[in-house]
Formats: structure tokens, sequence, C-alpha cells
């Protein structure tokens, strides 16, 4: 997808940090610093003054018509009791004529009411999850992700999510070292690991609990060397069912999940930066051989590692 223009739509009862996600993430000219810039348009139904959730109002000086020739038109959380009909359409409209639409954290609501969650994955905010896919059973909701990229339709979890999302994009469309800077600009991580699994009900472990946060970690340290649910338990001074019960509590995914998702962060932080070969960055990884780190790159990318190199390393790109 080609990334020119971005259409925010402006509705009632919008939230403000959601809002302002997107219009940090592509409404701010950072030209200065040779990074992209858009075309950027805050657009709402009328002239009228727009009552946000926070209780004040913000007045857009584009219509909604404007956001019909966007390449990626967003809808900001607070769209999930009430889309306004205006926004369905103009969401539903934009789609059919080529645009990538996203929907920050209940946002999720409008692309719903549009028709295009239909047969698609998708998340919004961990408390929104159940009323999202009772509200719209065609659709695919997977609570316990960060953020969902399903054909020209993307979704984001709560809050902060919707930064990951945003960034994410910035990546596929300009590479890792434009989003890393854009990120540096933000003083955000470029790419956060896990899903909103971790925030529901039961927080990530802290020093005090348990010790998992220090185990975490020290794996993360020693990640070339080999481990398994015994001797990560073994470090505990707990039995492997007990750890395997705590771990998936506190990080929801379990420990081998877990260590699998680190290496292939780290795989492609690696391929990133170097040129190294494949063999040698499994090795650091912890994966062993080339063969072993090509099949879980895949299966959690969806690309191979030498495609994932030639479209996010600047070194490899002189090259070609």
């Amino acid at each position: 997808m080609a990334l020119r223009k971005v259409a925010v739509l402006l509705f009632p009862g919008i939230h403000l940090f959601e809002f302002g996600v997107a219009c940090e993430a592509f409404g701010y000219d950072r030209s200065d610093d040779g990074l992209p810039s858009y075309d950027f348009v805050v657009a709402s139904e009328t002239a009228e003054p727009v009552p946000t959730y926070n209780g004040f109002s913000i007045n857009a000086e584009a219509r909604f018509d404007r956001a019909l020739d966007a390449d990626l038109v967003v809808v900001t959380a607070g769209a999930e009791v009430d889309v306004p009909p205006s926004v369905a359409a103009t969401l539903a409209a934009a789609y059919d004529r080529g645009a990538a639409v996203m929907g920050l954290c209940s946002g999720a609501f409008a692309l719903g009411a549009a028709g295009l969650l239909d047969g698609r994955r998708c998340t919004t905010h961990w408390r929104h999850a159940a009323a999202l896919a009772e509200r719209f059973p065609a659709a695919e909701v997977d609570p316990n992700v960060l953020y969902v990229c399903d054909g020209r339709v993307y979704t984001s979890a709560g809050t902060a999510a919707g930064l990951d999302l945003c960034l994410h994009l910035i990546r596929n469309e300009h590479g890792a070292e434009v989003a890393n800077a854009v990120a540096r600009r933000m003083v955000v991580p470029p790419q956060r690991a896990g899903g909103q699994a971790q925030y529901i009900e039961t927080p990530m472990p802290t020093a005090a609990s348990d010790g998992l946060a220090e185990l975490m970690d020290d794996l993360l340290r020693r990640l070339a060397e080999p481990h398994s649910v015994d001797s990560m338990a073994r470090q505990l001074n707990m039995s492997p069912r007990t750890f395997a019960r705590r771990f998936t509590e506190a990080t929801g995914t379990t420990p081998h999940a877990w260590l699998l998702r680190q290496r292939v962060l780290f795989a492609r932080r690696q391929l990133e930066s170097s040129t190294d070969p494949i063999d040698v960055i499994a090795q650091r990884c912890g994966f062993g051989t080339g063969a072993l780190l090509r099949h879980h790159f895949q299966r959690h990318t969806g690309v191979a590692p030498t495609a994932y190199r030639r479209a996010f390393c600047p070194a490899e790109q002189r090259v070609g």
C-alpha cells in the first residue's frame, strides 16, 4: 500500500488519546529529519463543533468527502455504542475505492458497522472484545493481540496499542530504519512483544512476583542457550507444572511460545541490522540451525528470513 494521504474521521464521543495517536503518527511533519510526511486530513460530517468524550469540542475544516481519496482512513475510540451512519458509509465508500481502513481501540465497532469485519480477524480493547464479537458475529475477534492487519482492514487493541499498529504500518511502508527513527521521536519502543493478554486481570510480573521478571530478563540475555520448562522452573525452585501455570497467568502465553517469540524478535533485529549468514543468526537466537530459524520465522511473520532482510535491512538494500 502506497501511504500518501491519511484521513481521520471526527465524530461525537471520540476519545482524545487515540485521536492524538493518529495525529502524532501521521499528522506530524518530521521532514526536517528526513522522515516521511503525509497529506493529513481531519474530517467531520458538518462544520459544527464535534463534542468529544473528554468534555470539550473540536472543529474540523474538512468534511467526510475529503476522506474518499485517502490511502488510509482512521476511526478512533469512542464508536463502541452508536456509530453515525455517515461514518460507516464513508468507511465503506473509501474501502471500495481502494483505501485501507484502521480502527483504533473501540474504533473497530465503526469498521464492523461498515460491514468491513465480516469474515476477518480483528481485535479491540479487551474490555470490548466480547461486545464486538456479539455485535458482529461474522468477525473473528482475537482479544489477545496488540493489533491485526487482515488485508486492508487494520484494528488495534486498547489505547497505546494504536501506536504499535501505526508504527507497524510505517515500518511496512518505509522500512525498519524509518519506523525506528519515528519511534525515537515519539520516545516509544519501535516494536513491542506480546499481546494484550498480559494486561487482562493479571499484570506483568514484577520483581516481587515469584521472580518471573528476573527470569525473563535472564532468558533474553541468554537466548543462544538451550532452555526448557524444566530448566526455567529450576531457576525459580518451582515444579514445572506450577511454573508453567504461573508463567501463563502472568503473560497470557506459555513459556515455550514466549521463548520462541523472543527468538524470532531477536532474529528480526539481527536481519534488519546485519548481513550475517542465516546460520550465524540462528545460533545467536538459540534456534541452532538455519532450517529451524526459517521454519519458526516463516510461521510467526509470514515471510522467509531472506525476504524480510531484503525489505528491512538498509545494508542489504544498498547492496541490491
